[in-house]
């Protein structure tokens, strides 16, 4: 079946701006450089320069221009009060806190993998047509998917996921350091409903407005989306609709290469460090020449592809010559380690081992019983979990870092091995 796309006209309500879908990661977040973190959320509220109804009474206008109609506007927001929750989120994203092996373990568990590869099985047929159609490979697409709504899990959790339009009006309104971005986002998410691709009130998201399985900002479902299903219209709910959209966002805003690897593991012994600054680009045999082998012995695939040499703990842990599909990925979250956990994700639910070479200072995951265990005690020492499926979700950190804090650990929400062995003590 073909597949069609929305490249025809304009989207309404879209400002094209230039940035990326997940910008607020590399910025560390609108609300934590306007300095609003620390502040109660009524305080932070105080930052808007006007009462909410009357900067919604006055917003009408701004989305006539845009082209939704008063129909449609008195439809979103009638009712409609911020959630002014979003002003207390935590800015200091995880990948820029942790340490990586954290990173790494925390998402690439026994769970994520046990559920990835029964996604990976179920969609098989689907991710082998949109290789076909793309050229995107299964395993970024499956670790996109596995990183952003734990391969669907999340999309209907209520601890994760809320209403789209509260959380946006409430930065478009009070949020002083993007608004300009927020507004724009708040217009996109109004022009979805005038296109009758979405409903308001099933319309959730991140606390930020990222919708449904590859976690889409409204700006994204206008200009990218894809209706992969042929249902008439994209949605970032459909898992064809979600898959084949972000691999148009890969190709169209992260220049991905069709039947290119993200890259090796490799060894630098010799290698100046300096050169792994994952800047300095060279093609692989010249890489080769300078030094640079793989990690796990033999020759390089793709020798005159251009890669960049990253060591991202220094020389001593793992190393990897990155190619342009790295920063594919990269493009989707500016993050370095995103990038690096949703290809080796992916790598690893479609059977690839784990690194050859170990983190410095780092440990192993738990296993799927023993995160199970984890669980289990916490509950019966009276810090709810939300469960005791194997998945460390938001509900299993809080659990986790409410109990470091009370025995005098470094709260992190880290469910280690020292964790574990701490609650097996009965501490």
């Amino acid at each position: 079946m073909s597949f069609v796309t929305y490249t025809g006209r304009p989207a309404t309500g879209v400002v094209p701006s230039g940035v990326s879908r997940r910008h607020l990661l590399a910025g560390g977040v609108a609300l934590a450089g306007a300095g609003l973190l620390g502040l109660s959320p009524g305080a932070q509220a105080q930052q808007a320069a006007k009462p909410f109804d009357v900067w919604l009474a006055e917003f009408r206008g701004r989305a006539r221009a845009k082209g939704i109609s008063d129909a449609v506007y008195d439809r979103v927001t009638r009712g409609l009060e911020p959630d002014i929750s979003v002003y207390a989120k935590d800015s200091a994203q995880p990948e820029f806190r942790e340490q990586l092996w954290q990173y790494l373990n925390r998402r690439i568990s026994d769970w994520r993998l046990n559920t990835g590869r029964v996604a990976a099985q179920k969609n098989a047929a689907l991710l082998k047509r949109l290789q076909g159609d793309f050229g995107v490979e299964p395993d970024v697409l499956l670790g996109l998917w596995g990183m952003e709504s734990a391969f669907g899990e999340l999309v209907d959790d209520p601890d994760h996921m809320k209403p789209v339009f509260p959380a946006l009006a409430a930065l478009a309104w009070g949020e002083p350091r993007r608004r300009k971005y927020w507004e724009t986002e708040f217009l996109n998410a109004l022009a979805i409903v005038q296109r009758g691709w979405g409903e308001p009130d099933g319309m959730h998201g991140s606390w930020a407005g990222a919708m449904g399985h590859t976690q889409w900002m409204p700006e994204v479902w206008l200009n990218l989306g894809v209706d992969y299903d042929g249902n008439g219209a994209p949605s970032p709910y459909s898992v064809p609709d979600a898959l084949a959209g972000s691999s148009r966002y890969l190709i169209k805003r992260g220049s991905y290469q069709r039947g290119l690897p993200w890259g090796f593991e490799v060894r630098m012994d010799g290698v100046p460090d300096k050169l792994a600054d994952a800047k300095t680009r060279r093609a692989v045999a010249d890489w080769a020449k300078a030094g640079v082998t793989p990690a796990g012995g033999g020759r390089f695939d793709f020798p005159k592809a251009t890669a960049r040499l990253w060591a991202p703990v220094g020389p001593e842990g793992p190393c990897f010559l990155l190619t342009q599909n790295f920063y594919a990925v990269r493009s989707y979250n500016p993050s370095m380690n995103y990038a690096l956990a949703v290809c080796h994700l992916g790598d690893r639910v479609l059977g690839g081992e784990p690194f050859i070479t170990p983190f410095p200072g780092g440990e192993r995951a738990l296993t799927l019983a023993e995160i199970q265990e984890v669980q289990r005690r916490l509950t019966r020492a009276g810090f709810d979990t939300g469960g005791t499926d194997g998945r460390v979700g938001n509900m299993t950190m809080r659990a986790v870092a409410n109990f470091q804090k009370k025995i005098g650990m470094e709260p992190d929400g880290y469910a280690s091995l020292d964790v574990l062995a701490a609650l097996k003590k009965g501490r």
